[in-house]
């Protein structure tokens, strides 16, 4: 079984390669990942069977890490490696997912390498893990390209809009296509995001002001953005009192 060892701290991940050492049937990957974003990349290239990640790293932590890796066409086994307390530890646990408390025993750490490499890819359908806002909530867009999963970080988002069953992000730096519904993009970033048409959320502090044309449409302008976009008058109410909060 190959292992994929994530943790922003070298002395953790040095650990658990000497542990693992010690354990029969298990191997270490020879790359290694410090944060989240880079843990996707190496289980799209070198499709580990095992994954053991810390959860709080910089760049994407390891929970939002392991939604995009558990939606993989071959994922692996997730093994959190972690300092939460034990009412954290018990919604890990209830969803079948493995954990271990730092500091990390060998003892413990064979067991939950044996588990793990009997799951499959239901057990590791953990997705709907109920885990405080603060931790739940995506900081970045996933996007299935050629290259593999491209993220794009949510703070760089400007506005989605919705094209037949494809939503084209645009952010600060180019766009992306997915297929998420605009209506859970509009659920899950209620707090960065409104609608302003059946077909465009935007970004609430990038508003910049509102038009109109000669025919009466209603515009609005963003910053970063160079063109307008339509907005629904019934949408006009909620825009001009968002723009008197910024």
């Amino acid at each position: 079984m190959n292992v994929l060892i994530v943790d922003d701290e070298p002395l953790a991940r040095e650990r658990l390669r000497h542990l693992i050492a010690r354990i029969d049937n298990f191997m270490v990957l020879e790359h290694e990942a410090s944060n989240g974003r880079d843990a996707i990349d190496l289980c799209t290239k070198l499709q580990p069977d095992i994954v053991l990640m810390d959860i709080r790293m910089p760049v994407m932590g390891g929970l939002e890490a392991a939604k995009y890796i558990s939606n993989m066409e071959r994922p692996p086994a997730i093994i959190f490696c972690t300092a939460y307390d034990s009412h954290a530890l018990e919604a890990f646990d209830a969803q079948a997912v493995g954990y271990l408390l730092k500091p990390i025993r060998l003892e413990d750490l064979t067991m939950a390498l044996q588990r793990a490499s009997r799951l499959n890819r239901l057990q590791m359908a953990w997705l709907d893990v109920q885990l405080p806002e603060q931790h739940h909530e995506k900081e970045h867009i996933a996007a299935k390209t050629l290259r593999g999963i491209e993220l794009v970080p949510l703070n760089d988002v400007l506005y989605f809009m919705a094209d037949n069953k494809y939503v084209t992000v645009h952010h600060r730096h180019g766009e992306v296509l997915i297929d998420d519904p605009l209506k859970v993009l509009e659920e899950d970033h209620t707090h960065d995001f409104v609608r302003i048409h059946r077909n465009a959320l935007v970004r609430r502090d990038a508003i910049e002001s509102l038009s109109r044309n000669d025919k009466g449409h209603c515009f609005l302008h963003l910053k970063e953005v160079p063109e307008p976009l339509s907005i629904s008058r019934r949408h006009v109410p909620l825009i001009k009192k968002i723009m008197q909060s910024l």
